[in-house]
């Protein structure tokens, strides 16, 4: 029981919280909001690939688990085919880059009515898929490891916060409220608690499968990184922007393996 307390809170922080820091930044200004995101993806990119090559294909990879490493080489294969497919399907839609179709507000902006509201309608959507599956994530990786649950969740946690706001800025360009905005994307959030809830009474007794999804959820994270994140990166050339980009990364990493080795 305790550590279904342990999973469902963290699923909150990895869930609802972020949501709440979020909606905190629309009280800042467009400017300011413009020159925070960037940031922030920067440092979610180090959290994600921190949490997936040095805490999850760790622990997938344990002896203990007895699994064939090229199993694991191949579900990681697989899973970022997977994911590959599902964004195409607009199933999954993890977009935070400047000239994003689905999250670019200006983009959003000058295509109103139908083609806004569609928008909005498919970002809480795809955000409540995303939610429980992140729910999944966090419970399986908590199952293996208190320790790596953890970090999973803050790293689920760090590449949530600059995607939420994103989202907000969707649906307010969709004709929500700021607080029905809000309210659907708690209530969105909640999903990741329930698939967390979900996948604690099914995956407790199939200890088997943990390092599966471990993979998976590294694949899930890896892809996020390097086919969402970085490419938006690269419409700032600057060195000092890449010097910034690289220091954030380098940070988000680094925050990872200290939560890691801190726990341990």
């Amino acid at each position: 029981m305790e550590l279904l307390l342990w999973i469902i809170g963290f699923s909150l922080i990895g869930g609802l919280l972020s949501v709440v820091f979020a909606s905190s930044f629309l009280l800042l200004s467009e400017k300011s909001r413009n020159i925070a995101v960037p940031h922030l993806v920067s440092f979610a990119i180090g959290a994600l690939l921190g949490a997936s090559l040095l805490g999850l294909i760790p622990h997938a990879l344990d002896p203990e688990f007895g699994v064939d490493p090229h199993n694991i080489g191949l579900t990681l294969l697989l899973g970022l085919l997977s994911f590959f497919i599902l964004e195409k399907l607009v199933l999954w839609r993890h977009c935070h880059h400047d000239h994003c179709d689905a999250h670019d507000p200006e983009s959003v902006g000058h295509n109103h009515d139908n083609k806004a509201k569609a928008a909005g309608t498919l970002i809480l959507v795809g955000d409540a898929i995303h939610n429980f599956v992140d729910g999944i994530l966090i419970a399986a990786a908590f199952l293996t490891d208190t320790h790596l649950g953890i970090v999973t969740a803050l790293a689920i946690a760090a590449h949530e916060i600059p995607q939420e706001l994103g989202d907000f800025v969707i649906l307010l360009h969709s004709g929500y409220s700021r607080k029905k905005a809000l309210l659907f994307n708690v209530l969105s959030s909640l999903g990741t608690v329930v698939g967390a809830v979900i996948a604690y009474f099914l995956l407790a007794d199939m200890q088997q499968l943990l390092p599966y999804i471990l993979v998976i959820a590294a694949s899930s994270f890896i892809y996020i990184a390097v086919a969402d994140l970085i490419p938006g990166l690269h419409h700032k050339v600057k060195p000092s922007e890449t010097l910034q980009q690289i220091s954030l990364i380098a940070a988000g990493t680094l925050f990872i393996y200290i939560a890691h080795s801190t726990l341990h």
